[in-house]
């Protein structure tokens, strides 16, 4: 798989995955990335190890007397996604598999023949998996904030080249394209953002709050 990955995560989030800090929509692009691509596998592995070294050079603190509580408080949190544990299922990577099997989704049309099915949303993004009929675009549009785009089936290609599977396009507010899916196989994607699109036709923006894009 990763001899034809040639688009990866930008350094700079494999660091903030490593450390805890993206948002769970982000956390779920990057850990498939990493499951499929040894390069960015190396580099989280890399950042984790970094931060293993500097917690041993911290100085021990005394525990504080709550410290049972909050740990159980946080038992409670909604679990991150992980690169590398969990099994593929057919063109989903381990951990979009994981994420589908732990609730009820469901495929909901757009137009154009293009369907989504949104997997994770909260107050600070949201993932959703795109199906691009081949050969199809989707309407041209530019970004609210940072948009990351993981091919799984198929490809796509926009004004700043061609994704192949593994391939990550790193989009923001800079970025309008008209995202076309490869001719022959339906073009399957994850995608995560963290702002609303920007649509330059005038019925995507009119049907965009009906379908939280």
């Amino acid at each position: 798989m990763s001899e034809q990955i040639s688009h990866h995560i930008p350094e700079a989030l494999i660091a903030a995955y490593a450390a805890g800090s993206l948002s769970k929509a982000y956390s779920l692009v990057v850990a498939t990335h990493v499951s499929m691509c040894d390069t960015c596998r190396a580099s989280l592995m890399a950042h984790e190890a970094a931060g293993g070294a500097v917690l041993e050079s911290v100085a021990e603190e005394p525990l504080s007397g709550d410290l049972r509580k909050n740990l159980m408080d946080r038992l409670d949190d909604p679990i991150e996604y992980e690169a590398d544990t969990n099994t593929p299922d057919g063109i989903y990577p381990g951990p979009v598999a994981s994420a589908l099997r732990s609730k009820s989704v469901k495929w909901k049309k757009l137009g154009g023949g293009v369907r989504q099915c949104i997997i994770d949303m909260d107050r600070e993004g949201s993932a959703r998996l795109l199906h691009i009929p081949a050969g199809k675009p989707v309407p041209e549009h530019s970004h609210g904030g940072l948009e990351l785009t993981l091919v799984l089936q198929g490809g796509f290609s926009d004004d700043t080249g061609h994704f192949d599977v593994g391939d990550v396009e790193v989009a923001d507010g800079d970025l309008e394209h008209v995202p076309t899916a490869d001719p022959g196989v339906d073009c399957i994607c994850l995608a995560a953002t963290d702002a609303p699109l920007r649509f330059s036709a005038f019925v995507p923006r009119i049907l965009q709050p009906f379908f939280a894009i």
